[in-house]
């Protein structure tokens, strides 16, 4: 990303999340902020938080709703709530496994929800503490692994189809959809799949015919627009064997490396990354 806003004649200057931020954010003049920290504090609303109190423009969603977004339970509630589909789901603290009964607690969530079961945590990223659950006596081992990254567990009806991911360009009315990018993982699309080569094969555009692109894309920009989304995001889809796209994830800080899902979406609609990530820090600048 760095590179392509130098191409468009951009000043791009690096700097971590640290002592030195706040001097060095008073210090920009009439510069944007684009945040690129990934997981907490840069996902869950504290970053960007902290940029409106500084009274700094930055590019990307406002502290409120990238709250909510983070929080998946509530995305999820506010996406169906809106008519959007979302796999079945419950919420569950690891305090109540201990005073319940751990054994009665995993009882009710597959006679509730049946198998195969997706465990992940409530607030999270990069498939951190994510696990796919076919058999009862695995559903142990994965919770502890979850709660290893959060004290709260999303357990939620495991659903097979399609996986593809749909990033959305803009905000409000003016927001548009790129071209869905699908994942043919080998096994499971984890932490490891994600950032390591050779498991995963990236389609994009995604091999779906025009009804199939049309419903993703509308399932995308739905999230975007219900959650008050701004600038881009990432909204990730299964589309299921009865061809209802169910979302599962919504990212408002998507990754913007070489091998992302954001600028392999930007590359098949035939867009130059330099101008679109230009345009997105203009459009910051103009607020």
């Amino acid at each position: 990303m760095q590179e392509a806003l130098k191409d468009a004649g951009a000043k791009v200057t690096l700097h971590d999340v640290d002592s030195d931020l706040i001097p060095a954010i008073s210090a920009l003049g009439d510069g944007v902020v684009w945040p690129m920290l990934h997981g907490a504090s840069g996902e869950d609303g504290s970053l960007q938080g902290l940029l409106e109190m500084l009274n700094v423009p930055y590019v990307g969603t406002r502290a409120r709703e990238a709250r909510v977004a983070w929080v998946k339970s509530v995305a999820k509630a506010v996406c169906a709530r809106e008519g959007v589909a979302t796999p079945d789901y419950v919420t569950l603290p690891q305090s109540l496994f201990r005073e319940v009964g751990a054994e009665q607690v995993m009882d009710a969530v597959v006679a509730k929800l049946g198998l195969p079961l997706a465990i992940k945590p409530a607030r999270g990223g990069s498939a951190l503490g994510v696990s796919l659950v076919h058999q009862r006596s695995d559903l142990n081992r994965a919770l502890v692994h979850c709660f290893a990254y959060d004290a709260t567990a999303l357990i939620e009806k495991a659903v097979t189809g399609t996986e593809v991911a749909v990033s959305v360009l803009g905000t409000g009315d003016t927001a548009r959809a790129l071209p869905p990018v699908e994942i043919s993982a080998h096994g499971p699309y984890d932490f490891d799949a994600r950032y390591n080569p050779g498991r995963v094969e990236y389609f994009a555009p995604a091999r779906l015919d025009d009804q199939q692109t049309s419903v993703v894309t509308e399932a995308a920009l739905a999230v975007h627009r219900e959650l008050h989304l701004r600038d881009l995001s990432r909204v990730d889809i299964i589309l299921d064997a009865d061809g209802v796209p169910q979302v599962f994830d919504i990212n408002v800080a998507p990754g913007l490396t070489e091998t992302s899902l954001f600028p392999q979406a930007v590359v098949a609609a035939d867009l130059d990354l330099s101008t679109v990530y230009a345009s997105i820090v203009e459009a910051a600048a103009a607020r």
